[in-house]
């Protein structure tokens, strides 16, 4: 039996951001992606967003699985208007489709003799409940982009059946150090895997996409995924404008030296004479003062190594949020247990008293 996934019972607040990493994996641990497949993922990715509503914060697609840091804002007040669920609909639908759908909109808008405007609203709003229960959800927006893209690469590889791995993992996380962290985790997959030394040199990352460009140019969507994930918990929003501070922050944050510039590789700056920093990445994390946001803590050599808290740990927050999740959700614990918040320990050990789990994971934790 499949123990029910944990969910934020804030889903509709406007203040409080709902957040997850979502973690799924190719069947057998497969090596499938490829430069062609990850761009179609990607592509998948950004037209579930579009069209539900939720945010990818950060994200990292490897060769047998991907990282998704996913943001699900409630729904509008009210719901969506005519307009902006066609808008919605044009992300993943034709426009025939999507002009067939708004000449029905148009129909029952119209009031018919005898009847109120609410009844030509109330014909209007069931339309549009066609769509719109699977937008701002998290189960419907995983379930959407995994088959949409199941499809594509079956129908690319001439191959039948499922292509990924039992059901998506997903940890709740809370806004603020959390995010931040869990952020920076997900970028530093390749450097993690020894595939790059520099997470900017990756080009299937938010930070890869943030600093180089996606295919469509300039990789504005990445970059306001990552202003988010860095300061969600100060009211700031997809505001890729404050892009430049964020990004020195976060290089700091993953422990990285400041000598890149966006769309540079270290090399050509070095050739110019651009912004090159006084100490290189090594020595950085071996200092005293390695330059991160949590200095105390080593987190740059923390968040290079796997850290199973974070693919397991069911919530990772604070104290006070994982205890106040388990408050929520007490009868799936025993009576012995008396809190929820749990020390990180093993990999996750820098963070410790900063972050806690809900789940104690005494085994492979390092």
């Amino acid at each position: 039996m499949r123990k029910a996934r944990w969910l934020a019972n804030w889903q509709h607040s406007t203040s409080k951001p709902v957040i997850y990493h979502c973690i799924s994996r190719v069947v057998d641990r497969r090596f499938v992606f490829g430069e062609r497949e990850c761009e179609a993922f990607r592509m998948y990715m950004r037209m579930y967003e579009n069209f539900s509503g939720c945010r990818i914060l950060s994200y990292c697609l490897m060769s047998n699985h991907f990282h998704l840091l996913l943001e699900v804002p409630p729904m509008a007040e009210g719901g969506l208007g005519d307009a902006a669920l066609l808008r919605r609909l044009s992300s993943l639908y034709s426009e025939a489709y999507v002009a067939g759908v708004a000449v029905e909109l148009a129909e029952a808008r119209k009031v018919a003799v005898g009847e109120t405007g609410a009844a030509a609203d109330t014909r209007a709003a069931e339309i549009g409940a066609r769509f719109t229960y699977r937008m701002h959800d998290l189960s419907q927006f995983m379930k959407g982009l995994l088959i949409r893209f199941t499809r594509w690469f079956n129908r690319t590889h001439s191959r039948t059946g499922t292509l990924w791995e039992e059901r998506f993992k997903s940890v709740i996380v809370e806004s603020g150090v959390a995010t931040r962290t869990m952020a920076a985790y997900i970028d530093l997959n390749p450097v993690r895997a020894g595939m790059v030394k520099d997470p900017a040199d990756y080009r299937w990352s938010s930070y890869g996409e943030a600093v180089g460009g996606g295919t469509k140019g300039n990789g504005k969507k990445a970059r306001e995924g990552l202003v988010r994930a860095y300061y969600c918990d100060q009211g700031v929003g997809f505001e890729a404008e404050k892009w430049r501070d964020v990004c020195r922050l976060y290089r700091r944050l993953m422990g990285l030296a400041l000598g890149r510039k966006s769309g540079r590789t270290e090399a050509s700056q070095a050739a110019k004479g651009l912004g090159q920093s006084t100490m290189n990445t090594a020595e950085m994390l071996e200092s005293k003062d390695n330059c991160t946001v949590l200095k105390d803590l080593g987190m740059a050599k923390m968040l290079r190594c796997r850290v199973r808290y974070f693919t397991d740990g069911a919530v990772i927050g604070s104290k006070e949020f994982v205890n106040e999740a388990f408050a929520n959700a007490r009868e799936r614990f025993g009576a012995k247990r008396k809190d929820g918040a749990r020390k990180l320990q093993g990999g996750g050990a820098a963070a410790s008293g900063t972050l806690w789990s809900l789940r104690n994971l005494k085994k492979g934790i390092g």
